[in-house]
Order: C-alpha cells, then structure tokens, then sequence
C-alpha cells in the first residue's frame, strides 16, 4: 500500500483563471477532454470550466492569462474588464493528491482576470487553437450565465468559483443594461 502524500507540505501550484463576457454579459465555458483533465477523478465529475492554466516562471500574471485564453481558446480579441481582489485557492481531492497536478501540488492558486470579448465567435476554436499550434483542451465550448458556473465545475472548485462569481458579480449586467 502506497502512502499518501502529506498534503500540508505540498505547495499551491500559481495559475491564472480567465473569465471572458460576451456582448451579453455571459461568460466562455469549455467542456474539458476527460483524456487529458488529470484534475478529472470522475465520470461522474462536470467537466464544464472557464479557461485556466499555470504562470511560467517570472511571467506576470496578465499575460499568462492572455496566453492561456489563446492557447485554449485561440481568443486574442479582448479588453481587459478587471482582476480579482485576491488570489483563490482549491485544494485538490485526496483521490487526486499525488497524481493530478503531475502530483507535486495540493491544489492551485489562482489569479483570476476577466476580459470582454471584441471579437466574433467565429474566432474561437477549441478544436485547433492557434491554427492547431496548442493541443486542445476543450472538445465544446458555449457562454453562459456567471452565476450558473459554480454549479458546473467539478465539486472540489466549486467554492473558487463561488469566489470568482463574487468577485466578477457586477460585470454581467455591465453589457445588459441600456
């Protein structure tokens, strides 16, 4: 039997979460491929999620989000909205600790930005982003409603992006109201 992994010496993995509005004021979600969410410990899990991933080293947090929305999304046509107050954090589950993550961390913590969208939708592709340069992470993609997002993410993020919610929480009617 294979010991688990002290999760209080294992560090946050630094990352930044993108939230992108539509003229509509609803926000991107991409359905993550199972094959290659290692965070997926489920079938069961809803694999629906705003666009994210890691800050390489020495890069500011703004354009690694602006480099993983393209590399996810192949988006490049936004304008910067606002940054979250305050970095989120999960932790992953015990199923996952050790494994996902490539088993060095006990969760992320993320910069969340959100952007508007000034492009046309025919701009994204999260089949082939970047003219099929980045590997696809998502196999769909739609907008929707912020507030429905928490009820979307797999369960162990759900409280961050209750926090994401919160902290977003007067952008949508920003684009709704005349």
């Amino acid at each position: 039997m294979t010991k688990a992994p002290d999760r209080q010496s294992m560090p946050y993995r630094d990352c930044v979460g993108i939230a992108v509005f539509n003229r509509e004021g609803n926000v991107f979600i991409g359905r993550r491929k199972p094959e290659d969410d290692p965070e997926d410990t489920s079938e069961h899990n809803a694999p629906w999620q705003m666009p994210q991933g890691g800050i390489d080293k020495g890069e500011d947090p703004l354009r690694a989000a602006l480099r993983e929305l393209h590399e996810e999304t192949n988006i490049t046509a936004v304008s910067l909205l606002a940054e979250a107050p305050e970095w989120i954090y999960y932790d992953l589950p015990d199923e996952a600790l050790g494994i996902a993550l490539k088993g060095k961390y006990r969760g992320q913590r993320q910069r969340w930005f959100a952007f508007a969208f000034t492009g046309q939708d025919s701009e994204i592709d999260v089949d082939n982003p970047g003219g099929g340069k980045f590997h696809a992470e998502f196999d769909a993609w739609r907008w929707e409603k912020l507030t429905r997002t928490p009820g979307l993410i797999v369960p162990f993020k759900k409280d961050a992006y209750d926090k994401v919610v919160a902290a977003f929480a007067d952008i949508p009617q920003r684009f709704t109201h005349t």
